[in-house]
């Protein structure tokens, strides 16, 4: 693949050998020239970051609805964060930075309103017709959705970075791996790390808007041995600090710490394989990031406490009832009804199928436009 050779040059001099590099990278579908100064994975990156559906995620579910606080996760930020801790576990490792962060910005593209929940709700609704998956669904989003390029549909990514949206996995992700992207071959180290930034992501924020929404506790924590060291740490050294400014301590430095342990691993891993090349990695068949066995007991153990504790929390049970309620009605009248689709939709039906076409249009909704749709739809009062 043409890149500038200063460029190339400057990365393999760089990175390890075990990092990918944009030189050898496996191309794009659909043929282009390359930027004179912008690697390949820099220039997915950018495309990522500039597509629609990107600047949907502002407006999508993390676990708490966009409208209950401005100040909880969306998919945003959370791709934000994601991506922020990817680069500097890639940065550490001398892996390839901007693999790493396009793979963490387009780890979520897929995900449909309303967060898990909504992806349960599609999954059924989609039975008999393929189902839905919401890393299947982002690998659409960039192959064939988006729209920005008078060659080609969807974005033209290198095939590193469309890998890495397939296999991405993760306590929340049970990917279903395409034979295009050799499933039988495990994805590069740069892909492997978006899976443990998304949950070292996850776990932390999940904990921060929990407490702030007051469905935890911070009596609740004190049996989770990640939370409780460091909380008792940060009090020790900040006393006169009030609970604010020790919960966000607190999670600062669990989240060091377990960025600190997988930088760590991963170098004893790689040590213990004796990994020398891309190949090897992919070799392996099976995850070599990953926790050290102490830190990976603490971590499932909160894991587990998220789980009893915020998820299955009678707010968020509500919450979900609320959005089964709305997609399922959603997709119901357009099942229906096609024509009530917007004609640029509609237009695709014969060629899409008209279940796909649906489901298609509200993966990629917002819950606030899935909301306010519902309305329109559904309330005799309110302007269609």
């Amino acid at each position: 693949m043409a890149v500038t050779p200063s460029i190339a040059d400057l990365e393999a001099k760089r990175l390890a050998p075990y990092a990918m590099l944009s030189k050898n990278s496996l191309g794009r579908r659909y043929k282009e020239g390359e930027h004179p100064f912008r690697a390949v994975f820099q220039r997915d990156r950018d495309r990522i970051i500039h597509c629609n559906a990107f600047r949907r995620l502002e407006y999508k579910t993390q676990v708490f609805v966009y409208h209950e606080g401005d100040h909880y996760r969306t998919r945003l930020t959370h791709t934000i964060e994601v991506s922020q801790i990817a680069r500097t576990v890639a940065r550490a490792l001398n892996f390839n930075e901007e693999l790493a962060e396009a793979i963490a910005l387009a780890h979520d593209l897929g995900h449909p309103p309303f967060g898990h929940t909504g992806e349960k709700i599609l999954d059924h609704l989609m039975e008999g017709c393929n189902g839905f998956e919401h890393n299947l669904h982002s690998l659409r989003i960039v192959e064939h959705l988006e729209r920005r390029y008078p060659n080609f549909r969807g974005l033209n990514l290198t095939w590193e970075v469309r890998e890495g949206i397939v296999k991405h996995s993760s306590e929340h992700d049970r990917p279903e791996v395409l034979k295009e992207y050799k499933p039988d071959k495990a994805a590069c180290l740069e892909a492997q790390i978006v899976d443990l930034a998304d949950e070292i992501a996850y776990n932390n924020h999940d904990i921060d808007d929990g407490l702030s929404s007051e469905m935890l506790d911070r009596e609740q924590l004190k049996d989770v041995e990640l939370w409780q060291e460091n909380y008792e740490k940060i009090k020790k050294a900040f006393p006169k600090e009030d609970f604010k400014v020790h919960k966000s301590q607190t999670i600062i430095q669990i989240i060091n710490q377990q960025v600190t342990d997988l930088i760590t691993q991963i170098l004893k891993e790689v040590a213990k394989r004796k990994i020398s090349s891309v190949e090897d990695v992919r070799n392996i068949g099976k995850p070599v990031a990953r926790f050290s066995p102490e830190m990976d007991k603490k971590n499932t153990e909160l894991k587990k406490f998220l789980k009893k504790n915020l998820y299955s929390h009678h707010r968020v049970i509500r919450m979900a009832d609320k959005a089964d309620r709305i997609l399922r009605a959603l997709f119901k009248v357009y099942l229906k009804e096609p024509k009530l689709l917007p004609p640029h939709v509609y237009s695709e039906i014969e060629a899409i199928g008209t279940e796909r076409l649906i489901c298609d249009y509200i993966a990629g909704m917002t819950d606030r436009f899935a909301l306010d749709e519902y309305k329109k739809l559904f309330d005799p009062y309110e302007r269609v």
